[in-house]
């Protein structure tokens, strides 16, 4: 569900006056995160490491009630659920974007991005979740990069994380993201906490894997199956 909110009568009220007609009201924040769980469990259990990353944000942001805002055109629109983005290569050599709808189920999130990135590659179309709040991403793991500043198209006020390879030193991984966000939607102190809140998800994931066995059956099915690959 996704309604129309009076700015005033809510905690964005000032931020929507100071930022709405701003002409760049985008932010982005840097942070390295360890995902050593991450590549561990997608190692060990045949799991999608984007995958994974996608499921940690949609837990994290899901803690944060700012991310159920957002400003639409020049309305400030509350929504219900929330999703995550991806983007796809598709058959034709090109790139799609595929929204994943959140479920703090890692099974059926699993399956889920298994099955819509998979008829997304295939017929190289979008898959666009309207009626949730999309959490943006892009994963450019062939490249060594630190984020990327600037994706602002004055269309689109949504959230976007990107992060390029992961980085091994010893024993553990690190990666660097970054996330954008509009100021209308929330401040630096709540991507920040947004942050904090998702290391902590990626060092307890390996807690949503010790008792559920639907996840391996049904990764371990649609892997099989999968053609796409995710960028």
């Amino acid at each position: 569900m996704i309604q129309e909110v009076n700015p005033e009568e809510t905690s964005r009220a000032y931020a929507f006056r100071m930022w709405m007609k701003a002409p760049m009201p985008m932010v982005t924040l840097f942070r390295t995160l360890d995902v050593t769980p991450l590549r561990r469990l997608s190692r060990r259990r045949g799991l999608k490491f984007n995958m994974l990353m996608c499921w940690c944000i949609g837990m994290a942001a899901s803690e944060v009630p700012e991310f159920y805002m957002l400003p639409v055109g020049d309305r400030l629109m509350r929504y219900d659920t929330l999703a995550v983005s991806t983007i796809v290569a598709n058959c034709r050599g090109e790139i799609s974007s595929c929204d994943i709808p959140f479920s703090r189920d890692l099974a059926k999130f699993n399956a889920d991005y298994l099955r819509l990135t998979a008829e997304v590659a295939r017929r190289c179309e979008n898959h666009d979740i309207t009626d949730s709040m999309v959490i943006g991403t892009s994963a450019l793991t062939a490249y060594d990069i630190d984020g990327a500043v600037g994706m602002y198209s004055g269309i689109f006020n949504n959230p976007f994380m990107i992060w390029g390879r992961w980085r091994r030193k010893l024993i553990r991984t690190r990666l660097t993201v970054s996330f954008q966000f509009h100021h209308t939607q929330m401040d630096g102190a709540h991507a920040a906490r947004f942050l904090d809140i998702l290391q902590t998800v990626i060092a307890e994931s390996q807690k949503a894997l010790r008792t559920d066995a639907r996840l391996m059956t049904a990764s371990s099915r649609m892997a099989a199956e999968q053609t796409a690959s995710t960028v």
